[in-house]
């Protein structure tokens, strides 16, 4: 069965970069999107970035211009590179994936990588 885990959250300063990945593993037949959310305390999840199967990225406006959302097909992992980073987006990043499997259509989340941005 499928499985997503998600890695590289950590503690950085405000201006500071990470990358997180989400590796897939399991037999997927088709990706028809893959994305990454946060949830900070009491605070519901929230979408960050989005990446079609055919490559169209999307974008919260906390975000643009400072993240980029990318995949490598071949390792059946997608990226979130965050930059200049804001004590606001201290969260647990999950990534989510649209795909079939033997088990059909289906959303996928991993359990989620924490991200603390402070001084």
């Amino acid at each position: 069965q499928v499985q997503l885990v998600e890695s590289g959250g950590g503690l950085v300063q405000p201006g500071g970069s990470l990358r997180l990945s989400c590796a897939a593993s399991g037999t997927i037949f088709r990706v028809y999107a893959a994305g990454w959310y946060r949830q900070a305390p009491e605070k519901q999840r929230a979408l960050v970035a989005t990446i079609t199967g055919a490559g169209s990225a999307d974008y919260a406006d906390s975000v643009k211009g400072r993240f980029t959302i990318s995949r490598d097909n071949a390792k059946n992992t997608v990226y979130l590179q965050m930059n200049s980073l804001k004590p606001e987006d201290t969260a647990v990043y999950f990534c989510s994936a649209d795909l079939t499997s033997v088990r059909g259509r289906r959303d996928y989340w991993g359990q989620g990588t924490q991200v603390t941005v402070s001084s």
